[in-house]
């Protein structure tokens, strides 16, 4: 079985993000950029399947800018066989992302993707959903825990209410939650092997897909700084403060 991991190059979660002076979107220039740590869960269970006789191959897939190649080169490291990037310098949005993905699994026939449940940069939870949608496969979100039998799939998710387990048919899609594993290091030596390894580069127009954003960002602002605290001497002086000046109740 094949498997196809999308992984996203973003800020490194170890960075303070900052809002560009204009307020335009989250400065990058300078900033340390690194694999989306869902997609490290992702491509670290894919590469346990690997290791139990389950997948045959991994590819791991990124989309943007010609950089996105190092966070390829990542994966391979990890573990991966080879990559595929999609250049475009198009701010890509959830849902071309999914087309995007969909042609490639369309050409490349994985029995099985494995997607970060969300990237940490917009947080919007929405890519693995709609590749899903748009193939017609079974999907398995916020997987905690994935059991390959055979054709079936059978994946334990973290809900509001707690676990729910449900039986998949292959192929299908799955979405890392936390809990699913603990991503390795690479060595020096698969580091050294990955710069060996192939990438494909495509572009969208390649893949049929018009990446054009569909949504415009107004504006971008940072949350509002905390106020400090205040003391108060009774209950009474609680409750008017939460009344006029909170409004909370």
């Amino acid at each position: 079985m094949k498997i196809l991991v999308p992984v996203k190059r973003v800020v490194d979660y170890n960075v303070k993000v900052r809002v560009k002076s204009d307020g335009t979107g989250v400065e990058t220039a300078g900033v340390k950029m690194s694999m989306n740590p869902f997609d490290e869960i992702g491509v670290e269970e894919a590469v346990r399947l690997k290791e139990k006789g389950v997948a045959t191959e991994i590819v791991a897939v990124s989309l943007g800018v010609a950089a996105c190649a190092e966070t390829i080169r990542t994966a391979l490291a990890m573990g991966a066989d080879r990559g595929i990037l999609v250049e475009t310098d198009v701010d890509l949005q959830p849902l071309a992302v999914a087309k995007l993905l969909a042609a490639i699994a369309v050409k490349e026939q994985p029995g099985l993707i494995i997607l970060g449940k969300q990237a940490i940069d917009d947080d919007m939870s929405a890519t693995g959903p709609m590749l899903a949608a748009l193939l017609g496969w079974a999907q398995g979100t916020f997987a905690s825990k994935v059991t390959v039998d055979g054709a079936n799939l059978t994946v334990t998710r973290e809900v509001d209410g707690g676990l729910e387990t449900v039986t998949l048919t292959l192929p299908a899609i799955i979405t890392t939650d936390l809990r699913l594993n603990e991503p390795r290091y690479a060595s020096l030596p698969n580091i050294m092997k990955a710069r060996k390894k192939p990438i494909e580069t495509v572009k969208p127009a390649d893949l049929g897909v018009d990446p054009t954003p569909r949504l415009t960002v107004i504006k971008v602002d940072e949350p509002p700084k905390r106020q400090a605290g205040v003391k108060v001497g009774s209950v009474a002086e609680l409750v008017a403060k939460l009344k006029n000046e909170a409004k909370v109740i």
